[in-house]
């Protein structure tokens, strides 16, 4: 936008308010407003503000006098967060001609990331008149109503498997690692076919739940999610996700990392070892343990001068198993063992003091029973105790020998893996299990941090599969979004400097020293002050659009684009993105 000075042969030039454009590759310019009546320190003044010069209104009525603001709407996280998902190519995974349902698809990934919400919401941010953001203006999507946009979801999900094969051929490749996990989340109301009641990892008592899982690359990003009923068990999405990276993504050699109440011995039997080229890596649970130190095969000797080893046993024909011991791990679980014990103590002698008290005492084994059921079962620790109940008394002692026994454990973990030495060494084995870290991440970002996906409202099963896909979606731009950001966020950047600054692949990650140095100082290498990801998206959304309306009989509106300061020209820069596009 520029003042431009145009000659009229006899008569004063004309002073015009223009902005410059591109079309069909040329630039172009068109007239905003004449401005020929005003007066020249207006003018000038007029100019210096356009060149991003800071200009002071006087008192006796100058620059101030000659504006009005109509309105100012956040912009800049806006800009960020469509520069990305256009950079990745995303509008193109979703369809390849720009459509309303394409564009609408977009202001909802979009909106999931700037300002999570039900689709009604979303809806009415888009409108201009709510000043929300710039979003729907930007899409071209200002009149879209929920209806409008329940449609796009539904033109949306059958377009996923297009999407997720795309974003496999990006991301993964032949002899790939892939990394699985699921988890659930709760729904509001109980029409759903997918709602069930099951196992709630929000803490939801009593919720009916919507399970799914994701598939990542070895880094985390994600390429793949799904949809399961809320009573389903973990280890039967596994059979779904052999079929899917094998038939639908032409994977025919891949290694597939998923934890020990996944990857089970039956998964691996009846859906792993049958399926040609498939390796996988998953750690055995705590009774499998067990009963390998009962059998002499895991000795605790073993670490006297390593953390990790690595072991055989008939039990596992053809594979390998790495014994790892991880002192800080040993500390923790034996302390929230003695915390579960003392508090399963407290209420077990609420139990035994109500069969003795002379008011209504407790009274009738399978009442006292029921009560001291219930404690157990709240605090899961039942085996350390030894009970005694009778019809009129109640007593209980811990049992230490068994206590010792787990204790001797604690801290141990075993990798189980069918992947040959030769192509995986002991430590990159335990280091790609370890990788499963990052999909608790994607779950974090996707539940309750960033792009808030629970609870689920929706009662149409296809409607909850297209939700989640567009919080992966979303997930799929921050994931991108947040690497590029490191070196002004408070995330580790130098992930090679840190793996160099580890002891031992069995203890815990540490920080590169630039992290460490921004946790520290609060500063970047630059000096600006550090940023969380959702911090930053604050501040970049005050680059706002102003609609400014010269004061005049004539002058047409325009509008302006608040100069970014420096930090968030910076991550505009990080970002490869502009806020004027």
């Amino acid at each position: 936008m520029f003042v431009a000075t145009i000659p009229n042969r006899r008569s004063p030039p004309a002073i015009l308010l223009r902005e410059s454009y591109r079309e069909a590759g040329k630039v172009k310019s068109r007239t905003l407003a004449n401005l020929s009546h005003w007066p020249a320190e207006r003018l000038e003044a007029l100019r210096q503000v356009l060149r991003g010069a800071r200009v002071e209104s006087r008192p006796d009525g100058g620059l101030e006098d000659c504006f009005d603001v109509l309105r100012s709407r956040p912009h800049g996280h806006v800009a960020a967060v469509l520069g990305t998902l256009k950079r990745l190519g995303v509008e193109g995974l979703i369809g390849s001609k720009r459509t309303a349902q394409r564009d609408r698809c977009v202001a909802m990934i979009a909106a999931r990331i700037v300002e999570p919400g039900s689709k009604l919401a979303t809806a009415r941010g888009l409108d201009p008149d709510t000043l929300h953001s710039t979003l729907g203006e930007m899409l071209g999507v200002e009149a879209a109503d929920e209806e409008d946009l329940y449609a796009a979801m539904d033109w949306l999900l059958p377009r996923q498997e297009r999407i997720e094969q795309a974003l496999a051929k990006r991301h993964l490749g032949e002899g790939t690692f892939v990394l699985y996990d699921v988890s659930s989340t709760y729904f509001e109301g109980r029409r759903c076919p997918l709602a069930r009641l099951g196992h709630s990892r929000d803490g939801k008592k009593g919720k009916l739940q919507i399970v799914f899982g994701v598939l990542t690359n070895a880094e985390g990003c994600p390429v793949a999610v799904e949809v399961f009923e809320g009573n389903t068990g973990d280890p039967k999405t596994v059979a779904s996700q052999v079929h899917k990276l094998r038939e639908r993504f032409n994977l025919q050699r891949l290694v597939l990392v998923g934890d020990r109440g996944m990857i089970t011995a039956a998964r691996i039997r009846d859906d792993l070892k049958p399926t040609e080229g498939i390796d996988w890596i998953t750690a055995l649970r705590a009774p499998a343990i067990r009963k390998l130190a009962e059998a002499g095969v895991l000795q605790l000797s073993l670490f006297d001068e390593k953390d990790l080893a690595e072991i055989r046993s008939p039990e596992y024909p053809g594979e390998r198993l790495i014994v790892c011991k991880n002192p800080l791990l040993a500390e923790e679980r034996a302390r929230k063992r003695e915390d579960l014990l003392i508090s399963t103590e407290r209420e077990l002698e609420k139990v035994a003091a109500a069969t003795v008290r002379t008011k209504s005492p407790l009274r009738g084994k399978d009442t006292i029973a029921l009560r001291v059921g219930k404690v157990l079962g709240r605090f899961k620790v039942g085996k350390h105790f030894r009970l005694q109940i009778t019809e009129t008394q109640f007593r209980y002692e811990r049992n230490e020998a068994r206590i010792t026994e787990e204790a001797a454990l604690d801290g141990i973990y075993v990798i189980r893996t069918s992947v040959p030495k030769e192509r995986l060494g002991t430590e990159d084995a335990v280091r790609s299990y370890k990788g499963l870290s990052s999909v608790e991440r994607a779950f974090r970002s996707l539940k309750s941090v960033d792009l808030h996906v629970r609870p689920i409202h929706h009662r149409l099963a296809n409607r909850v599969r297209s939700h989640v896909l567009l919080c992966m979606l979303a997930y799929y731009v921050e994931w991108h979004m947040r690497r590029a950001l490191a070196p002004m966020l408070f995330d580790d950047e130098d992930r090679a400097a840190a793996q160099k600054q580890r002891a031992s692949v069995v203890a815990p990650a540490p920080r590169s020293p630039g992290a460490l140095r921004k946790a520290r100082s609060k500063r970047t290498e630059v000096g600006a002050p550090v940023h969380s990801y959702q911090t930053l998206l604050k501040d970049l959304a005050t680059v706002a659009k102003n609609c400014i309306q010269p004061r005049g009989a004539k002058a047409l509106s325009f509008e302006k684009i608040t100069t970014p300061t420096p930090i968030q020209q910076q991550a505009f820069d990080l970002l490869g993105v502009s806020a004027w596009k």
